[in-house]
């Protein structure tokens, strides 16, 4: 396990067609320590072919709009609300009304062919500091550039630069495609080639999502899936090669690979989805009661993990399965137990955590979007992902009126904010 608390300073039609295109982008762990490769021969099951996964997972085209039934509260333009107290010597949330502070602790959805006017009011309005480019494009690195640079200037005056996030794995998983950006194969392919090349291939992808603005991926996948006889049945990952191999011994130097390479091109890198999604069967997504009942501190799926965080990834991605050995009652982007207790106290991790989407899962879809953010945020995650736009109004309200009645909780927020900000400064300078 991480003994350390070092990572953070180590890696300083018309607007409802709009809003519905975001919707439909948004809703696309015990090894036995092996060196075993990857079988290169195993393909999808013919069995009727599950969703694909959603943002943190992948933004996919296929997936259903999120269900509207949810009630939603009443919310407001949000006025601005100064903290109270002067900030210390080089916070970098100094200055920042709260409205503000919170706006960094969401990522919002935003369609890659045409994002709708309600991801650039969420930016603009709301600000929300990062978004997540969902959808598939074929369009190529200029046209993805003249998205991205549009985002950032929805940004008031004076607001930090976003985080453009993308979910660009390889194989079924690749957002942007077209001019200017590779082919990348799948996972389980990448988890084949020797370290090196990986390396200095996942650079020269990294290079291009930079030259198309994007500054965060939300890969590599460090998810562990048994045996290659488990990839039908294991929804979210195993079905789409979405892993790097079967055990840690091939998951961890590739998926580390992967990151660095990524970084050294000026992009982060987001290790997920903690603490494993490789012994699921239903995909968050599209299924509720998803649960894990053989993951535990300390077993082998859960240290590939650790093993990755030494490595100093820009974040960790929070999965919502529930994880029946650690906190049987709550999702785990919602679980103190898993986020604050096994990630940040037990594991040593003091950098960002992002939640994987919860804004349209069906694995969520019991809570209001107030009380999503607002139970991301209590659990320890410092970013909520929202792929959906329309939510974020109620979701940042939530988180507002909830820090202003709860002390614990604004020293949250402004912790979180922080670490957004660092982590910001680490990779973009």
């Amino acid at each position: 396990m991480l003994t350390s608390r070092t990572h953070r300073s180590s890696r300083r039609a018309g607007l409802l067609l709009g809003t519905l295109v975001a919707l439909v982008g948004v809703l696309a762990a015990c090894g036995d320590g092996s060196s075993t490769a990857p079988d290169r021969a195993v393909t999808p099951a013919t069995t009727t072919t599950p969703p694909a996964p959603g943002p943190g997972m992948t933004a996919d085209l296929s997936s259903p709009p999120p269900n509207d039934s949810l009630p939603q509260p009443t919310v407001t333009t949000p006025a601005p609300t100064r903290t109270t107290g002067k900030a210390d010597d080089g916070d970098p949330t100094a200055g920042m009304t709260l409205a503000e502070k919170v706006g960094q602790l969401f990522m919002v959805g935003a369609a890659v062919n045409d994002p709708p006017a309600a991801t650039y009011r969420a930016v603009s309005t709301y600000h929300v500091g990062s978004v997540i480019l969902v959808g598939r494009s074929t369009q190529g690195v200029t046209a993805t550039r003249k998205t991205s640079d549009a985002l950032q200037a929805a940004r008031a005056d004076g607001a930090p630069d976003l985080f453009v996030a993308v979910d660009q794995e390889g194989g079924n998983i690749q957002v942007l495609r077209g001019p200017g950006f590779s082919t990348m194969p799948a996972a389980l392919e990448q988890g084949t080639w020797a370290v090196s090349r990986l390396r200095s291939q996942a650079e020269t992808w990294g290079a291009q999502l930079h030259d198309a603005g994007v500054n965060l991926n939300l890969s590599p996948v460090m998810d562990v899936v048994p045996s290659p006889a488990d990839n039908a049945s294991n929804a979210p990952i195993g079905y789409w090669h979405r892993q790097f191999g079967y055990t840690p011994a091939v998951v961890v130097p590739h998926a580390n690979a992967f990151g660095d390479g990524m970084r050294a091109a000026g992009v982060g890198d987001t290790v997920k989805h903690f603490p494993g999604l490789g012994r699921v069967t239903g995909n968050t997504d599209f299924t509720s009661g998803v649960t894990d009942t053989v993951t535990k501190p300390g077993d082998p799926y859960v240290e590939t993990f650790a093993a990755g965080m030494k490595n100093h990834p820009t974040a960790v991605m929070t999965s919502t399965a529930i994880y029946a050995n650690i906190d049987p009652k709550n999702p785990g982007a919602f679980s103190s137990k898993v986020v604050t207790g096994l990630l940040r106290d037990d594991m040593g991790w003091d950098g960002l955590v992002i939640t994987d989407d919860v804004s349209a899962a069906k694995q969520v879809s019991a809570w209001t979007p107030a009380e999503r953010a607002v139970k991301s945020i209590a659990a320890g995650n410092d970013i909520v992902l929202a792929g959906n736009p329309d939510q974020i109004p109620a979701m940042t309200a939530a988180v507002v009126a909830h820090a202003k009645t709860d002390p614990e909780f604004a020293q949250q927020v402004d912790a979180s904010a922080r670490r957004v900000l660092d982590a910001k400064a680490s990779v973009l300078g």
